[in-house]
């Protein structure tokens, strides 16, 4: 038996490196902007924020009873700016009320910067801390939500919105959305 063991015992650092180049095989295989979200499904956290021209509040109460989609940007997000023709599009096309969270950012960048590329949200919410986007599970700008009549998340896209993704699935899931009671 010991024989055994000093014959194979050259072999275990091998079989160890082939186990993690498996795990990091499966690892790299997998697309960052699906990461499972756990609220899907639950309720969108609260917030109370003042807009980007400091008039008003703004809260999730004030979307109940309407499919709305959640969209966390800043100025200094270089993928945004891919997004941002295919929101104005939605906006423009769409009867769906976009929100912006303007996450961690300067309020007068943030308002030359929708100067320069277009404003397509209803509503734009100020999170100067960063805090509400702590509470909605942002891993990083863009992140965009597609939030209920009920104030349920519904949905979470990680990165940048593309066509497809708006046509094939944010689209159709608001048209279904759109027609249940809430």
């Amino acid at each position: 038996m010991n024989s055994l063991h000093k014959r194979y015992k050259g072999l275990w650092p091998f079989i160890i490196f082939c186990a993690l180049s498996v795990l990091l095989y499966i690892a790299l295989g997998k697309n960052p902007e699906h990461i499972p979200s756990p609220l899907i499904g639950k309720s969108a956290p609260e917030f109370m924020l003042s807009d980007l021209e400091n008039q008003f509040l703004l809260s999730k109460k004030d979307m109940q009873g309407q499919v709305w989609l959640l969209n966390v940007w800043a100025s200094w997000c270089v993928a945004c700016v891919e997004e941002h023709p295919l929101l104005n599009n939605l906006s423009d096309s769409s009867d769906v009320q976009i929100v912006g969270l303007n996450y961690k950012d300067e309020q007068d960048d943030a308002k030359k910067w929708l100067e320069m590329h277009g404003n397509p949200y209803s509503f734009i919410a100020v999170d100067k801390t960063g805090n509400v986007g702590i509470d909605y599970g942002v891993y990083g700008v863009p992140e965009t939500f597609l939030i209920d009549k009920d104030g349920m998340i519904q949905y979470k896209h990680i990165g940048p919105l593309t066509q497809e993704i708006i046509f094939h699935q944010i689209i159709p899931l608001i048209d279904l959305l759109q027609k249940q009671e809430s």
